[in-house]
């Protein structure tokens, strides 16, 4: 049979593997290898959502209500707020708008597993700098690799997968050296969880003023459990979210995310409690991994990072063989999910058996 002749794809396109999601659950089974909230959604979450806009009408393009409650949070102007379909969503808008053929982007690596691809959609170059050795943001380096061409800088803080965060010193003396034409995004998708106190914060430090080259990113995703309905937010100057919010897709938003974010929003006290208790496992998890001899460095996400090396796929499978799923990176490392209070002792007797 003749092989159809089918439409031109750009070579770099073609070559770029899709992102690939975390591995699905049994039922039997601990699902540790999306990042995801534990919990069931509030109570006060699916109350709002069972009176949400009916589906057959459009939802407000802009999430009028969700910005203005995001607005008055921060202290800032309407148009300073931008919503999108999860915050990575955002990450495609404001780098397709920063860059294009001839340009680069730098981020550090290993880092979010879709940093890679977001050079290549726009047609720019991406330039990876290498974690320090323990497994954070070198920010000395990524300063001196901007060049002419540098047209955007990715910092995800806490970083995802490794964990460490960024000080606000390190922000501070990393901001200095980045020319002010730069846009520098600073992903804090998990930044509910910090509980280190010299984190920098973008929005309690209010960057995005003292640097308006700045664009700070949050999700309600992770700590609010959203994952699933996909809503993320930027905070920046206006002209440059008006950049992202020409290249997004209209109405990504639905009218159940931003019901949902606003129910998040009003029960925050309850879901705040639930953070707590997710960083609690966390520390018990990193504890436990530290004492059966893992060398994990900082968690301050909702993870934590095995530096398995060559034998990652070895360990991930020990662990699918118990029952527990896992983020391998092949010959690089495992993120492990802070997941439900009976998958801590079970996530620590495979690790146990593995050293």
């Amino acid at each position: 049979m003749t092989e159809p002749i089918l439409p031109r794809i750009r070579p770099e396109i073609a070559a770029l593997a899709p992102y690939r999601q975390g591995k699905q659950a049994g039922p039997d089974a601990f699902k540790l290898s999306s990042n995801e909230n534990p919990f069931e959604p509030l109570p006060a979450v699916l109350e709002a959502l069972a009176h949400t806009t009916p589906i057959n009408r459009y939802p407000d393009a802009s999430a009028t209500r969700l910005r203005e409650r995001l607005a008055a949070r921060y202290g800032v102007d309407l148009d300073q707020v931008h919503v999108a379909s999860g915050s990575v969503a955002i990450l495609y808008q404001l780098v397709q708008a920063a860059a294009s053929v001839g340009d680069e982007v730098i981020y550090a690596w290993r880092s979010f597993e879709a940093y890679p691809g977001l050079p290549l959609v726009a047609g720019a170059t991406g330039v990876q700098v290498p974690l320090t050795a323990d497994a954070r943001h070198d920010l000395d380096a990524m300063a001196d690799a901007v060049t002419e061409h540098t047209r955007a800088i990715l910092l995800c803080t806490p970083n995802n997968p490794t964990g460490p965060i960024i000080t606000s010193d390190e922000f501070a003396a990393f901001i200095a050296k980045v020319p002010a034409d730069v846009l520098v995004i600073l992903d804090e998708a998990y930044a509910e969880f910090v509980t280190a106190e010299d984190a920098v914060d973008g929005l309690a430090g209010r960057v995005f003023e003292s640097h308006p080259n700045v664009v700070v990113l949050r999700t309600f995703s992770k700590a609010y459990g959203l994952a699933g309905l996909r809503v993320g937010y930027a905070i920046g100057q206006a002209k440059v979210l008006d950049a992202a919010r020409a290249t997004g897709i209209p109405l990504s938003v639905t009218a159940a995310a931003e019901t949902a974010a606003i129910a998040s929003l009003d029960a925050e006290g309850e879901l705040l409690d639930r953070v707590a208790v997710i960083v609690e496992r966390r520390t018990r998890l990193l504890d436990g991994l530290r004492a059966h001899g893992w060398d994990v460095p900082d968690a301050q996400g909702n993870f934590v990072w095995l530096p398995a090396g060559e034998r990652t796929d070895e360990i991930a499978a020990s662990f699918v063989a118990a029952d527990i799923i896992v983020r391998p990176f092949s010959g690089d490392g495992i993120r492990i999910s802070v997941g439900e209070e009976t998958s801590i002792d079970r996530v620590l007797h495979v690790a146990s058996t593995m050293r």
